[in-house]
């Protein structure tokens, strides 16, 4: 950001009253009188808004004593405490310069029927509540470590894992030596009887 932008973004109010050309509004300023300082209350309708940024400003017009005054605010001024709108006027154009020709009740301008008298704001920047903690900012780190320290955590999970799940797949048992049994063959010789045909005695 530009130097010169940067230190006007600091002047900035974070909220602005959001005015519209052909209101009546009544704007309190600061005015200082030697060591007092008081607040002095202008009503008026706005007769044009010109500027941008910290330059922005609302020139008020009214009457008073059957004479014109206008003066023009700025904006951002810190001298400009709060403006209040009284009456949301009807209005065509961009500058109502033609009021200054006007006397009387054609002076003002056409009052919109049903309209809501809402003071609105426009934010412009938030504020910054002490109490919160900024946000940290992550420095990066160059891609070569990072994929080391990925290997080497991946290299102790894996021994983890397998340290883990072995006493599950294979758990120690104690074996006793196998007891085999000496089985022997006794065969008895039994006598066989002869068996005689009836045929053969015969």
């Amino acid at each position: 950001m530009d130097i010169i932008k940067s230190i006007e973004h600091e002047q900035l109010k974070n909220k602005i009253p959001d005015l519209r050309i052909g209101d009546t509004v009544r704007v309190h300023a600061k005015i200082k009188e030697g060591n007092r300082e008081r607040i002095q209350v202008f009503e008026g309708i706005i007769i044009k808004k010109q500027g941008g940024g910290v330059n922005a400003t609302f020139t008020v017009r009214r009457i008073s004593y059957g004479v014109g005054v206008e003066k023009t605010f700025l904006v951002h001024s810190p001298n400009v405490e709060k403006v209040e709108v009284v009456r949301v006027g009807k209005a065509r154009r961009a500058k109502l310069y033609y009021l200054r020709d006007r006397v009387g009740k054609a002076a003002k301008t056409k009052e919109k029927v049903g309209a809501r008298i809402e003071t609105g704001e426009i934010v412009i920047k938030e504020e910054v509540v002490p109490g919160e903690s900024e946000p940290v900012e992550e420095v990066e780190e160059p891609v070569a470590e990072v994929t080391e320290n990925v290997e080497e955590v991946a290299t102790e999970k894996e021994e983890k894992a397998e340290v883990a799940k072995a006493p599950e797949e294979a758990p120690a048992v104690e074996t006793e030596a196998p007891v085999v049994e000496e089985v022997s063959d006794t065969v008895k010789e039994e006598p066989v009887e002869e068996v005689k045909d009836d045929k053969t005695e015969e």
